[in-house]
């Protein structure tokens, strides 16, 4: 073991630890002392630590060690260094969040691990919007578009304002006003030294190991907006984020460039989602969603000008939105009138524009339509957990349009267990239309009148009282084959025996029940119920499964994907068959081929 010869040039601890010194000498020299060899370096380097530093052993023993403010030994002539229990700071997690006082050196390294996680699955939908635009295919932008899900919970300015100066050169407008955004203007445009957060897709290296910079899409620019956006939407900024949604829509509005449809379809949509969370909410008709209509219009005939699908769809589901929210009935079922919603949509927005149209024909009193609207709405809802809100929201209008048609509901439809909890109100109306009580279908409304305002259903079960009745005098029509109007009075709890006279009446007049009324003796008489399969409503039945079969079979035919111009190259393949067929056939009437030289078997078109 060497007694003192590791401490003569006073530099070999700090060469062992992480942050080493760029010298070459004293690289060459840290491994030997630690070995306890004493090899031909370790005389080398002694020899040259005489002539580097005069000090002698002595002295510098003596000295105290001078100390910078990280606690680090400073060197003479050299950069301070860290000793082994020192912790490693990452470059670009201190270009991102600054210094992290953290405990251990563990935690550094798994928040590190995590920014640079999150900075490489932001970068990587470059590669897959570059593919978009080469190929001019939109599912490229889509699957973009869809790890947002993934990458928005994480997303903080610092990451964002890396990715942007990781991704831009310094003198781009577009980065800079991104940062402005962000409110990180003074961000350096400094490539990261690690190779860890290079991506390779991204630059290419030259010869001299400098990167060239890439000409960058606007593609990038609008998804790295929609980031923006999306930070805003969590971070309740609201009116900074309809200031910027506008700048971005016109940005968008001026490029004019079909791959940027998807990516405007989302932007118009949070753009939409600012304007209603900002003072006065809807239904005031001083809301800015009544000032924001004007864009939308306009965005919708550039779309249907363009033939912009996705933003053609997504803007009639938000005009939609936006008159529903004002109580604008009669301009949202114009909007229906005169715009055609276009047939290949994505699915998402059929399901959503189906809802809203159920809705305004619920709100017309036109129920069947309401009904059929609502129920393929349930149906083409995603199955998702992150889309079971809208899956309540259709199953509750749904229950309530049924309610007025006179249909009770299946009880297997409350047993869902996505569902189960946010039914239970409708639960007991149901119950109570059901049974035909009216003291608990009121009770019912007064107990959960604060959560069917929030759903939107309140003035729509407020109808159900009619139903309610005549379900009522329905059921004592089954019971009884004769009941006196006074009965029928105190059991529906109605004001006189007049008022239950003309319910009686209208409801036999409407069909609901198959009975007489005796004015004079003042009883209504029930008759006898005949053979149900001899009337038209199990055709009926039928005829109506027979079409929701149908509908969903030619709804999967048009689902349905096919390659790009397979035709045309059928077509090319069977015209190249009919010459070669017309040439073999001229060959062999000139003599020149016979049938042995076909081989066998001959094959043509």
């Amino acid at each position: 073991m060497p007694s003192k010869t590791p401490h003569t040039n006073g530099n070999e601890p700090v060469e062992n630890g992480i942050n080493g010194t760029k010298d070459v000498e004293m690289k060459d020299d840290a491994p030997n002392p630690l070995k306890g060899g004493k090899g031909k370096k370790l005389k080398e380097g002694e020899e040259e630590m005489t002539v580097v530093v005069p000090p002698s052993k002595g002295s510098k023993l003596s000295a105290p060690p001078q100390k910078d403010t990280d606690g680090d030994v400073a060197m003479d002539g050299e950069a301070a260094g860290e000793d082994d229990g020192a912790v490693k700071v990452d470059p670009v997690t201190q270009a991102i969040s600054g210094t992290w006082n953290c405990c251990s050196s563990a935690v550094c390294s798994i928040l590190s691990a995590n920014i640079r996680s999150l900075l490489a699955d932001i970068k990587s939908n470059f590669p897959l919007l570059e593919r978009a635009v080469t190929l001019f295919d939109a599912r490229f932008t889509l699957r973009a578009l869809r790890s947002i899900s993934s990458i928005r919970k994480r997303l903080t300015p610092d990451i964002l304002a890396q990715v942007i100066t990781d991704t831009y050169p310094s003198n781009s407008p577009a980065a800079r006003s991104l940062l402005v955004a962000l409110d990180r203007e003074n961000a350096t445009f400094a490539k990261p030294s690690s190779t860890e957060m290079e991506i390779d897709s991204e630059s290419k290296a030259t010869k001299n190991g400098k990167k060239e910079q890439k000409e960058i899409i606007p593609e990038v620019d609008i998804f790295l907006g929609i980031l923006t956006q999306i930070y805003y939407l969590d971070n309740k900024i609201t009116q900074k984020g309809v200031v910027f949604s506008a700048h971005l829509a016109e940005r968008i509005h001026s490029l004019n460039r079909r791959t940027l449809d998807s990516l405007s379809a989302r932007v118009y949509f949070y753009y939409s989602m600012f304007a209603e969370q900002m003072h006065p909410l809807p239904p005031s008709p001083a809301s800015p969603v009544v000032s924001l209509r004007p864009a939308l219009l306009s965005a919708l005939r550039t779309a249907v000008l363009r033939k912009d699908v996705d933003t053609q769809s997504t803007v009639i589901v938000l005009l939609l939105r936006n008159y529903l929210s004002t109580s604008h009935i009669t301009q949202a079922d114009l909007l229906v009138t005169h715009t055609k919603f276009p047939d290949n949509a994505s699915n998402n927005q059929v399901a959503r524009y189906l809802y809203y149209l159920g809705r305004i024909r619920a709100i017309q009193l036109r129920y069947t339509e309401a009904q059929q609207q609502l129920t393929a709405a349930t149906r083409k809802a995603p199955s998702s957990p992150s889309a079971a809100g809208f899956s309540q929201s259709a199953t509750k209008l749904k229950l309530v349009v049924e309610l007025l048609m006179g249909d009770i509901p299946e009880r297997a439809t409350f047993r869902v267990a996505s569902m189960e909890r946010a039914l239970e109100p409708y639960l007991q109306l149901v119950q109570a239309v059901r049974v035909g009580l009216l003291g608990e279908f009121e009770s019912t409304i007064k107990q959960h009148s604060e959560t069917f305002r929030r759903d939107g259903t309140y003035t729509l079960i407020l109808r159900l009282r009619q139903n309610v009745i005549k379900t009522g005098i329905r059921m004592m029509s089954l019971s009884y084959s004769r009941i006196s109007l006074r009965d029928i009075c105190i059991r529906l709890k109605l004001e006189s025996e007049e008022s239950a006279e003309y319910i009686v009446a209208k409801a036999i007049r409407d069909g609901v029940i198959e009975a007489s009324l005796d004015r004079e003796r003042g009883f209504m008489k029930s008759k006898e119920v005949g053979d149900v399969y001899a009337t038209r409503e199990p055709g009926e039945a039928f005829h109506e499964r027979i079409r929701a079969c149908l509908g969903l079979h030619d709804e999967s035919v048009k689902a349905m994907r096919f390659p790009m111009n397979q035709h045309r190259l059928e077509l090319k393949n069977a015209q190249e068959a009919r010459e070669r067929e017309r040439e073999m056939a001229k060959e062999i009437q000139d003599g020149d081929l016979d049938e042995d030289d076909l081989g066998g078997e001959y094959e043509g078109m």
